[in-house]
C-alpha cells in the first residue's frame, strides 16, 4: 500500500489550470521528485500536500487518512523551501529548537533532540553559531535538520538547492542521498533540473501544463521516454518526427522530414497512429570519417557545422544532406581539445535500430 495517494488533485486560479487531475502513488521511504518546467504545476502540487494550499477536486491520503481537513501544522509533514527561512536572530540550537516549542514538547526533552537533529545532518558543535556564520551547505542542513527533528512521515523539499553553485550543489547532492537513506523518511523533491532528478530519485513524475507526463525510475524515463516532451525534456535528445511509413518484425520506419526513412526498434509498442517519433539520445550516435562507417539500419552523411567541448566528451552538431541537424557525443582521449573533426568536415551519421526509441503519436 502507499504511503501517500494523490487521486485526481487539481487546483485553479482563475481560468488558469495549475494542477490538472493528477494521481499518483508514493511509498513509504522512497526519494520521489516532482520534475518540470516552471509554471507546471509541481510547486502548487506540493504546497498542497503540506496543507498552505486547497485543492478545487480529489484527495490526498497520507496513510489511508484524508488531509482535507488538517491543517499545515497538524500534519506529520515539514517542508524545506529553497530560501531555508531561519530565524536570523536565532542561533542553530534555537532554529531547530522552535517547531519543538511549537509542539509543546517538554522543555527538559528539547536539547537532547536537538542534539539528535545536528547529529542526523552532520552539524555537531554548530549549535551556538548564527545563520550568517554558516555556509550554503550549512543552511540548508539546518533547514532540514529543522524539518526532521519532530520526525514527520514526509519531508518536502522545494527546489532546496537552486541557490547554491555547482561544486556545492554536487556536494549536496550526495549529501541528501545518503541522509534519506540514513533517516528511512519519505522525501518528496521538486526540482526543475533533470541532472539533479535523475542523481537523487527513486522514481520521477514528469509534469507538463498540470498534467503527468510519465512516472518513472530514472533510467526508464531516460531510455524510454513515453511522450516527446518526456524526450525532450529529460537529457539532450535527437527527436526525429515524421509519417510512418512501416511497421514490420518489431521495427517502426519512421519518414522524417530533410533526413530520409529512419528504422527503430518498437520494444513491445506499436505504430497507432499515422505520425510517429524516434528519441535517439547523442551518445547513441555513432559519427564516422567518410567511408569508414560500418553498415547499420540508419546511415546518413553531412557536415559538421559546430562543436560544444565539455571536457570529458565533445558534442557535434552535424547537417545532413538533406538539411536536418543532429547532435552526436564522442568520448575524448586524450587531454587539451581533444577533438576528432573540425567544423566543415564532412562526416557520416550511423546508429543501430534499437539504439532509438519508438514514440507513437
Amino acid at each position: 500500500m502507499a504511503l501517500l495517494e494523490i487521486q485526481d488533485v487539481t487546483r485553479r486560479f482563475g481560468d488558469f489550470t495549475a494542477v490538472d487531475k493528477v494521481s499518483l502513488s508514493i511509498r513509504a521511504g522512497e526519494f520521489f521528485t516532482l520534475l518540470g518546467p516552471s509554471g507546471c504545476g509541481k510547486t502548487t502540487l506540493l504546497r498542497m500536500i503540506a496543507g498552505f494550499d486547497v485543492p478545487d477536486g480529489g484527495a490526498i491520503l497520507l496513510d489511508g487518512e484524508d488531509l482535507a481537513q488538517r491543517p499545515p501544522e497538524g500534519r506529520p509533514v515539514r517542508t524545506v523551501f529553497q530560501s531555508y527561512a531561519l530565524f536570523p536572530h536565532m542561533t542553530v540550537q534555537g532554529n531547530i529548537a522552535f517547531p519543538l516549542k511549537m509542539a509543546r514538547t517538554p522543555a527538559a526533552d528539547i536539547p537532547a533532540k536537538v542534539e539528535e537533529a545536528l547529529a542526523d545532518v552532520r552539524l555537531t558543535g554548530f549549535g551556538k553559531r548564527f545563520p550568517h556564520e554558516l555556509s550554503g551547505g550549512q543552511r540548508q542542513r539546518v533547514a532540514i535538520a529543522r524539518a526532521l527533528v519532530t520526525h514527520p512521515t514526509v519531508l518536502l523539499l522545494d527546489e532546496p538547492l537552486a541557490a547554491l553553485d555547482a561544486k556545492l550543489r554536487e556536494e549536496m547532492q550526495i549529501e541528501l542521498i545518503n541522509l534519506q537513506k540514513e533517516v528511512g523518511i519519505t522525501f518528496i523533491y521538486v526540482t526543475h533540473d533533470q541532472t539533479e532528478a535523475l542523481a537523487l530519485s527513486h522514481r520521477i513524475a514528469v509534469m507538463n501544463k498540470g498534467r503527468v507526463e510519465q512516472i518513472d525510475e530514472p533510467d526508464r524515463l531516460y531510455g524510454l521516454p513515453r511522450t516527446r516532451f518526456v524526450a525532450e525534456f529529460i537529457g539532450t535528445c535527437n527527436l526525429l518526427t515524421g509519417p510512418v511509413t512501416g511497421s514490420a518484425d518489431g521495427v517502426v520506419t519512421v519518414d522524417v522530414p530533410d533526413l530520409g526513412p529512419v528504422r527503430v526498434s518498437a520494444q513491445g509498442a506499436q505504430a497507432t497512429r499515422p505520425e510517429g517519433a524516434v528519441a535517439v539520445r547523442p551518445e547513441k550516435v555513432r559519427l564516422h570519417a567518410p567511408g569508414s562507417a560500418p553498415a547499420r539500419d540508419n546511415h546518413f552523411t553531412g557536415a559538421v557545422t559546430g562543436f560544444l567541448y565539455q571536457g570529458d566528451v565533445t558534442v557535434y552538431m552535424v547537417r545532413s544532406e538533406r538539411g536536418h541537424t543532429l547532435e552526436a557525443l564522442l568520448a575524448n582521449s586524450g587531454s587539451g581539445l581533444a577533438k576528432f573533426f573540425e567544423v566543415g568536415d564532412a562526416v557520416e551519421l550511423s546508429w543501430p535500430a534499437d539504439a532509438g526509441h519508438f514514440i507513437d503519436g
